[in-house]
């Protein structure tokens, strides 16, 4: 695991800046191997090589110097008051001192600095190893904070490497999603994995907390709909703030109308039922008000809960449209959606309106939402907000449609392809647990469903991709399995998702670099 431990790269030559520390004089005892702050001027230095990180660098300029390491003694600054989380942060990692903000230079400092550029991608930063002193600059909290992981990555075992490093990831969403609906996950496990997320440069974590199965985190407006195991608000908010202080925004997903079967256990008057009276697993009657009321309550509660800047309101397989004649099979569906759109109008119509109104829900709090992409209907006529966010996961729903679909239309896609992305517990149905392996040599933002990708013309389109564990069988691995199980698919992620190159590591290199990354 990489969280919460100083990790490491383990670039070419991690030897050869064995100068470099405590601010002593240069000389013979340098030469030698005794820490040294600045260069010895008698000493002749190769070239630096760029430090091997997950994800990798993009640029770096190569310069002849002994590197960086920490030190006792050694002190974090910062130019502005705004980085004290992140000079705090990495000063107990590296064991170092933080002095606040200063002005005057040191032998040794480590400095965290703020220039902001117009137009500068925020999570961009510029790290500069030179004269025995490191410089971590960005545009904004975010690019200061992921050179500090940089950082931190390279000094494991060895020195950061004399040079320049600039460096920016690809895609602005780099998402881990989690299913706590399913199988009850504890707020410290939840926490070492955002501790992780962090060291990675991932800047998303999805909670799928509502579900058939269950309803995970304490509520005050319906109290009656929350399972026996589940997070306090004290804890979530806990997770909410270590996600914030690692530049991570948690995206909280209520499902509806389906998967809802937890409210109703609650609420059995708002189970769905056909024609002949049966009643349909998890999916809530959208002719009655008082299903959208609920869902509405818990939305509204949970934007103080919740106050980043997204929300997925899931959408996915509203088991309504996943019989033949839908209109038949629901005839109170139908003729509320005659009512409200009307008299063309069908279930699909109804169910994409379900889908609007939460969107303006969730949309009067300032959130982007997103939904699955099986929740954006073919047949309907009422179209789908403009500004929804599609997750795209897969092409096996009835009706489905090719991600080009999606992308012609103009809309916005995040890739959760299950082909690569989902690691389903106790692999049901066709799953199969995802490798880091196939992931970092098959896999690429704009492979959005199977083994195709998309034109290069829509990559902007693709705004990036999220990694996610279902609990399917919740049982069928503990906490411990699961983090074992996803290191390495979470590595190969974000290394794509970063750097839309070909990597310049095989797998077994990439792999064993992760493992001394632990």
């Amino acid at each position: 695991m990489i969280a919460g431990a100083a990790i490491a790269a383990l670039g070419v030559g991690a030897g050869l800046w064995a100068s470099g520390g405590d601010g002593g004089p240069p000389g013979s005892a340098a030469a030698a191997g005794s820490p040294s702050a600045t260069p010895s001027p008698t000493r002749s230095y190769p070239l630096s090589s760029a430090p091997r990180t997950i994800p990798a660098v993009r640029e770096h300029t190569p310069e002849r110097g002994p590197g960086w390491q920490p030190a006792r003694g050694h002190r974090v600054v910062v130019n502005d008051a705004a980085l004290a989380d992140e000079g705090r942060l990495i000063a107990g990692e590296l064991g170092l001192t933080y002095a606040g903000e200063k002005d005057d230079e040191r032998a040794g400092d480590l400095r965290l600095e703020m220039n902001e550029g117009k137009g500068a991608n925020p999570e961009s930063y510029t790290l500069t190893v030179r004269g025995g002193r490191v410089t971590v600059s960005g545009p904004a909290e975010a690019g200061v904070f992921y050179g500090t992981r940089t950082l931190k990555q390279a000094v494991r075992g060895g020195s950061a490497p004399e040079g320049v490093i600039r460096d920016e990831p690809d895609k602005p969403r780099r998402g881990f999603m989690l299913d706590i609906a399913r199988k009850h996950f504890s707020a410290g496990w939840i926490e070492d994995r955002i501790r992780e997320l962090g060291d990675l440069k991932f800047n998303e974590i999805g909670l799928h907390f509502s579900d058939d199965q269950a309803f995970r985190i304490e509520s005050e407006s319906h109290p009656e709909v929350v399972s026996e195991d589940h997070l306090t608000k004290a804890q979530v908010k806990k997770i909410v703030d270590l996600a914030a202080s690692r530049h991570i925004t948690v995206v909280p997903e209520i499902d509806s109308p389906g998967h809802l079967g937890a409210v109703i256990a609650a609420h059995p008057d708002l189970q769905l039922r056909n024609a002949q009276g049966t009643a349909v697993r998890g999916a809530v009657d959208i002719s009655k008000k008082k299903a959208a009321d609920i869902v509405d309550d818990l939305l509204n509660e949970y934007a103080g809960l919740f106050p980043g800047s997204r929300w997925h309101l899931g959408a996915d397989e509203y088991q309504a449209l996943t019989v033949s004649d839908p209109q038949a099979s629901f005839p109170q569906l139908a003729a509320a959606a005659r009512e409200r759109y009307g008299s063309g109008a069908g279930v699909a119509d109804l169910t994409t309106g379900w889908l609007n109104d939460r969107t303006a829900t969730v949309r009067a709090h300032d959130r982007t939402p997103r939904a699955w992409n099986d929740g954006f209907f073919r047949s309907a006529s009422v179209p789908a907000d403009g500004d929804l966010e599609v997750a795209y996961w897969t092409g096996k729903e009835i009706g489905a449609r090719q991600p080009l679909e999606y992308l012609q239309a103009g809309r916005k896609v995040i890739n959760y392809n299950d082909e690569f992305l989902y690691y389903v517990l106790g692999q049901p149905q066709t799953f199969v647990y995802p490798t880091g392996e196939r992931i970092y040599e098959q896999w690429t933002p704009r492979v959005l469903r199977g083994t195709e990708a998309v034109p290069a013309r829509y990559d902007d389109q693709i705004l990036g991709g999220s990694f996610a564990v279902w609990c399917d069988l919740a049982n069928s691995q503990t906490e411990q399995q699961v983090a074992a199980g996803i290191r390495l698919p979470l590595a190969a992620t974000v290394q794509k998702l970063w750097d839309p190159r070909e990597p310049e590591l095989s797998w077994t290199e990439f792999k064993a670099l992760a493992d001394r990354l632990r």
